[in-house]
């Protein structure tokens, strides 16, 4: 029989029972949930630590394609651009096509993109061309003190052939005829009273107007070379001088036309005797907008050697370092640079600083891309573009066929002769400093160069860049370029000496090097606009 007490004993012994097993359930709850809280918790941290490292990696890894980056890789380039085999790299010849071919293997090696004509590298254009067989010669006949004299002229120092000159010798009456424009409707003509039929002519470059831009502009066609030329032929001159001694392609060809580019002392011969300087004369022109053309009293002979080709082709090597973002794909940064330089003249004009510098950068970048272990979020392209001495033929192509829609195109960089000084400048800066500042803060952090910048401007005269063309078709136009002087180091332009010893590989480096960082930043910025 079970009594009262044992009864109550056994009640509490019931309800300490209970609570002991409540307790026991919240306590194993409670350190399920802190169990699995700090599980969780322990997930985490090791996942930051799995990103953390990651990124680490992925860190040290790109800094080491950073790296990789050397003068000695840049200067391979451009000596393997200026080699004699690809004869000055002239646009639209077997020997360019040859350098093109070279640009592209090199893009295929690195696994950048064809992005061209039909799944090749080369977007091509006509170019027609004309082949300098040798340099020709150059004689002034004269008389001074009585006494007739005959000046033969040498090439380098005193003359270059011209580029697109007929092939013969020719002698005639020499005429200085002032800037060489018949223009009515601005009321000046250098041809003015005079005959020139059968002679050879003396013609400055560029325009005797120098003032108001909206006035300038009026005079901007007869800047050209090409109207020069052409207009002398049209008024029967069966030669032409042309004052300032440079190697052109981008002149004309006029069947019966011999001509060459002289230097400022075989002016001064061509003035000696008339009582007048070439200077003074010039200045009049100017200030007074009026015609002072004049017989010279002499007689010159001109020999050009120069096989013309009117069906040749050239091309621009276009590759593309695809982005990685589904939509931000779609989106280009072009950056590009004139793989032509001004070819043969009797000797090979290599071009080594205008402009296998900007292409040998250009390469360097593209490898870089091309091997980062941080892929753009944005497409990268990268155009070596023909026929820019011969007239910007090659931008002209491109700006009317693009490969991507102008309103999908981001900006147009542009490097020509970037391979001399100490400093670094990224032009347009000042207009665009949204992208702008992705060069600034790479060049603060790894390279502690100068850095200049200015606004991008358009210019109003003749063009004489791609840039130009760029950005009058309605691209946002920056540039890469370098800034002060090597001293005792002297550079040259359409030149023979224009050659790699006359580079300065570390600035080159730091250039290419800018351009990866900052263009891998700026292809990655989702918060871009304009």
């Amino acid at each position: 029989m079970t009594t009262a007490f044992e009864i109550h004993c056994s009640g509490d012994t019931l309800h300490q029972s209970t609570a002991h097993l409540k307790k026991r359930t919240i306590m194993s709850r409670i350190r399920f949930l802190l169990s699995v809280t700090i599980l969780l918790l322990s997930g985490t941290s090791l996942l930051q630590t799995q990103a953390q490292a990651q990124a680490s990696n992925q860190s040290a890894e790109l800094m080491q394609v950073f790296h990789s980056i050397s003068s000695h890789e840049l200067l391979s380039y451009a000596t393997e651009m200026s080699d004699a085999k690809y004869r000055g790299r002239l646009s639209g010849t077997p020997e360019y096509m040859k350098a093109a071919g070279w640009v592209a293997s090199l893009l295929e090696e690195w696994g950048v993109k064809p992005y061209g004509d039909d799944g090749t590298y080369f977007q091509m254009f006509d170019n027609p061309h004309s082949r300098v067989e040798s340099a020709g010669s150059l004689s002034l006949q004269m008389e001074k003190d009585g006494e007739e004299l005959n000046l033969s002229y040498s090439f380098p120092d005193d003359y270059y052939p011209g580029t697109n000159s007929d092939s013969g010798t020719v002698t005639g009456e020499v005429v200085y005829v002032g800037y060489g424009i018949t223009a009515p409707e601005l009321n000046y003509d250098d041809y003015s009273g005079l005959d020139v039929r059968g002679k050879i002519v003396v013609i400055d470059a560029a325009v005797p107007y120098q003032g108001d831009e909206d006035v300038f502009i009026d005079w901007v066609p007869y800047s050209y070379h090409q109207f020069k030329l052409d207009n002398a032929r049209r008024h029967g001159a069966v030669g032409l001088l042309y004052i300032g001694k440079t190697a052109n392609p981008n002149t004309s060809f006029n069947e019966g036309l011999v001509y060459c580019h002289i230097d400022q002392h075989v002016v001064d011969h061509l003035f000696f005797g008339t009582g007048q300087t070439h200077d003074d004369v010039l200045e009049e022109i100017r200030s007074a907008l009026q015609p002072r053309s004049l017989a010279l009293g002499k007689e010159a002979t001109i020999t050009a050697d120069i096989r013309r080709l009117p069906d040749s082709q050239a091309c621009n090597v276009i590759g593309l370092i695809e982005g990685s973002d589904p939509e931000l794909r779609d989106e280009v940064i072009l950056v590009g640079g004139h793989l032509d330089a001004v070819g043969y003249l009797g000797q090979v004009m290599p071009g080594a600083l205008d402009n296998a510098s900007g292409c040998a950068d250009m390469l360097a970048a593209a490898r870089a891309l091309a091997s980062s272990p941080v892929r753009p979020k944005r497409s990268i392209m990268f155009i070596f573009i023909g026929g820019e001495e011969c007239g910007l033929l090659g931008s002209y192509h491109y700006c009317a066929h693009p490969r991507f829609p102008l309103e999908k195109t981001v900006v147009y960089f542009n490097l020509d002769m970037v391979g001399h000084g100490t400093g670094l400048s990224v032009g347009g800066g000042e207009t665009y400093p949204q992208v702008f500042r992705h060069f600034e803060e790479a060049n603060r952090m790894y390279l502690h160069r100068t850095l200049r910048t200015s606004a991008s401007r358009s210019s109003a005269g003749r063009p004489r860049s791609d840039s130009v063309i760029f950005n009058r078709a309605g691209f946002r136009t920056m540039s890469f370029g370098t800034t002060g002087r090597i001293p005792g180091m002297r550079t040259y332009y359409h030149n023979p000496l224009d050659v790699v010893e006359t580079l300065t590989p570390e600035i080159m480096e730091d250039v290419a090097k800018l351009m990866f960082l900052g263009l891998l930043d700026l292809a990655n910025d989702t918060g871009l606009e304009f």
